[in-house]
């Protein structure tokens, strides 16, 4: 593409890629001078030159300029980018039906599962924390919402391939950068708030301030969907330009669950849509997992595809890696692995674990909290493991640059009268659980998911996931099968 035909009065100057990130190599390519938290792309022009950049556009003076290069500068740097790669990259939001989901918890559900409802009559990709998926390709995650080139790049690529739909998860963090600016969404889909990322934003006024936006930018013709039971539900919606609907369980809703029967493997219940009812089955358990499903069936619904074409498919999805996974490789105790890492996330598996558990049997938590991110959770963590759990081991969750043992600590101010130990190895601490438990116990590993890496001490490291370490040592341990370190 043209640098002209991007830029009025610019030259004749082709261009192959955008960056914001200087490291990365892209030769012919534009490079935006992006102010970060920590970072800011001006003091980092002469790499990015290096790296192929011929154009930059900036806003702040400059003292130097390479006479070989091409210099834009702008108001807005990050206005103009998101501009810049929507021309690029040839508008593909508007080339499908774009839904984004956000909330604290269950994003990563809810934008699977419409995924996986659509994927079946239309084409449908898939942009989040889990991956990125579309047709045959599934690839390694970015950041739950992508930068924008690479986010526009993704979107462009899902056209290329055929897809019509795209389920794309949206965060406070990406709304707050902009990252979201020039994506046209055709639904919008708010879950829950409750404290998570108040080191970034500093106060729960911040963080819902950056999901409404989210909202109040969405196009008239778009559709925004909220949990009517969420204290921020109504009032995250309340400026919309859009049609809104609700869904809920506890206050009468557009899309309201009824009935409800949760048991061990499954969940029954009655959809209550307008002036109609429908039985629902689902292999889905956990109340929390059912408003993921009301979420999802009020976005699909709203987009005309009729319940009924998809009332038989809830009966058995697919478990979504590390969301509320249950390990059953035949031993005679509960094993789940879920991503919660927010006080109500893990506060709503641990009430799935009490409902569950006989009274007789114990709830085991392995869990940690991560390093260098919202301190103020961590006793908190073991305030609500303190008054669920039977045994409580404290372990490893990406903990950077900080000392395990002492986020352990932390955690453990909160736990008054629960036992617990600090295992600061997570594979040994995931180990020691499956050694300890007995039949009908229930064990809880909370906060990695499915994630095959450790943020530790010199940056990323690699490892096996939660769900597979869980499964291997209950094969190893309980069943004796398998070499001593065949996993290690």
């Amino acid at each position: 593409m043209k640098l002209n035909s991007l830029f009025e009065n610019a030259p004749d100057l082709e261009i192959q890629g955008l960056m914001s990130d200087s490291r990365k190599k892209r030769p012919n390519s534009i490079f935006f001078c992006v102010k970060g938290m920590m970072n800011d792309g001006h003091r980092f022009i002469s790499q990015a030159i290096k790296n192929g950049a011929v154009c930059i556009v900036y806003s702040d003076p400059l003292e130097e300029m390479d006479p070989s290069v091409t210099y834009i500068r702008v108001k807005d740097v990050v206005k103009v980018y998101n501009q810049v790669a929507d021309i690029f990259y040839n508008s593909p939001s508007k080339k499908m039906v774009i839904f984004g989901v956000t909330g604290t918890n269950g994003k990563s559900s809810v934008t699977n599962l419409i995924k996986n409802l659509l994927n079946e009559k239309v084409p449908t990709g898939y942009i989040g924390t889990i991956s990125i998926e579309y047709g045959t390709v599934k690839l390694p995650p970015l950041l739950t919402t992508p930068e924008i080139d690479d986010l526009h790049g993704i979107l462009h690529d899902m056209v290329e391939a055929g897809m019509k739909a795209c389920t794309l998860e949206v965060s406070s963090i990406g709304i707050e950068q902009h990252r979201i600016d020039s994506i046209k969404f055709d639904v919008g889909v708010f879950t829950n708030l409750t404290h998570d990322h108040l080191d970034y934003h500093g106060t729960m006024e911040n963080y819902f301030a950056a999901k409404k936006s989210f909202f109040d930018h969405l196009p008239e013709e778009a559709i925004a969907i909220t949990n009517a039971d969420d204290p921020y539900g109504l009032a995250i919606v309340e400026d919309c330009k859009c049609k809104v609907l609700t869904y809920g369980i506890n206050k009468p809703a557009d899309y309201q669950a009824v009935d409800i029967q949760l048991q061990k493997d499954k969940t029954v219940f009655t959809l209550k849509c307008i002036d109609k009812e429908y039985r629902v089955e689902t292999n889905l358990v956990a109340l929390f997992n059912i408003y993921n499903l009301l979420a999802a069936i009020s976005a699909l619904h709203s987009k005309g595809i009729p319940i009924e074409s998809f009332l038989m498919k809830l009966n058995h999805f697919d478990q979504i890696e590390g969301r509320m996974e249950r390990i059953d490789v035949g031993q005679p105790f509960n094993v789940i692995v879920d991503f919660a890492h927010t006080p109500d996330g893990i506060k709503q598996v641990m009430e799935y674990a009490a409902r569950i558990t006989p009274k007789e049997n114990r709830i085991i938590a392995v869990f940690g909290s991560a390093g260098k991110r919202d301190f103020k959770k961590r006793p908190i963590f073991g305030e609500i493991a303190d008054k669920y759990c039977d045994m409580i081991i404290l372990t490893e969750d990406d903990p950077r640059d900080e000392n395990v043992y002492d986020i352990a600590q932390e955690i453990a101010e909160g736990i008054k009268k629960t036992n617990y130990i600090i295992i600061e190895r997570r594979f040994d601490a995931i180990r020691q659980a499956i050694e300890m438990a007995n039949e009908d116990d229930t064990i809880l590993i909370l906060g990695k998911g499915d994630e095959i890496f450790i943020y530790g001490e010199f940056g990323r490291e690699p490892y096996l996931g939660d769900h597979r370490i869980a499964k291997e040592m209950i094969k190893k341990y309980y069943f004796g099968e398998g070499e001593e370190n065949e996993i290690e």
